[in-house]
């Protein structure tokens, strides 16, 4: 559609929005409009937009995504207006909605330390996979940042990682010995890289291409259960992990944002109450009281 085509132009060159979220808020929109088909888009009302997000409660999504979604139909028909498209905005009356506090799950030290060495470090493909999990969990690194890793962006000798995360914002990392002698291993058996471009990915696969976040994904879900971890987890646990651990061993919260990379520390004091909620527990279970 030459309209998601626009809109996806608008997100990248005027939002300067990553690639994962212009993929994210165009896929949105155009679900909407196959929702609505035989409807141009000023002829999209209030109440079609409501029997959208109704379908989604039908099948299961949970409030968390479709308010992820209502926030990026609000965008697109924002833009919508700006271009002369429509005149209001249907999504102006529709309430988000009510989610409670969100307490990502987290794996113990124990857990993860079980899941990082279910991985047999032999082998190009082992040794890989291994150091993948070391800095994912050792950096707190988002599965893109992971994925698109550069050699040059390492500092072995001086310990620290660079990092180009949302937004293009770049920032350092601290690399600890245990994912610097991971990676280290890896780069001994790392694969030719299949074209010149690629030569500064870190990860590659078998034939030499930049690793994909899918292939990460199910790198993840596969050692879970190779180790016996039966809960729902993904790539981000680990990066949970690493900043509850952390603050948990009394680290400073300001330092914790800035590892992270989370533009208000608003979004870092979730942590905050994953670790209180640990005490929480403890202490009614031991409570004389209970």
């Amino acid at each position: 559609m030459d309209i998601i085509r626009d809109f996806q132009n608008y997100l990248k060159i005027e939002r300067g929005m990553s690639p994962n979220t212009v993929s994210s808020y165009s896929h949105d929109a155009e679900e909407l409009l196959e929702f609505c088909k035989g409807l141009s888009v000023r002829e999209i009302s209030s109440e079609k937009v409501v029997d959208f997000l109704g379908r989604m409660t039908d099948r299961g999504v949970s409030k968390r995504s479709q308010a992820r979604v209502l926030s990026s139909l609000r965008s697109f028909f924002s833009w919508c207006i700006e271009e002369g498209e429509i005149e209001s905005d249907p999504c102006a009356r529709i309430d988000m909605p009510k989610l409670g506090k969100y307490i990502p799950s987290v794996l113990s030290v124990d857990e993860v330390t079980r899941i990082i060495e279910s991985v047999a470090p032999e082998g190009e493909k082992g040794k890989r996979d291994r150091a993948i999990l070391e800095v994912l969990y050792g950096c707190g690194l988002r599965v893109s940042e992971a994925a698109s890793l550069k050699i040059s962006g390492i500092w072995f000798k001086e310990g620290f990682v660079s990092i180009v995360g949302k937004g293009d914002k770049q920032r350092l990392v601290p690399l600890g010995e245990t994912a610097s002698d991971a990676i280290k291993a890896y780069l001994e058996e790392r694969p030719a890289p299949a074209d010149r471009s690629f030569s500064d990915v870190l990860f590659l696969n078998r034939n030499g291409r930049p690793l994909s976040r899918v292939s990460i994904f199910k790198l993840v879900k596969t050692q879970a259960m190779a180790a016996g971890i039966d809960k729902e987890i993904s790539p981000h646990t680990f990066r949970h992990c690493f900043a509850t651990h952390l603050i948990e061993n009394g680290a400073d919260l300001r330092l914790v944002q800035e590892m992270l990379g989370h533009a208000s520390i608003l979004t870092t004091e979730i942590y905050t109450h994953i670790d209180s909620s640990t005490w929480h527990k403890a202490i009614l279970e031991h409570h004389p009281r209970r």
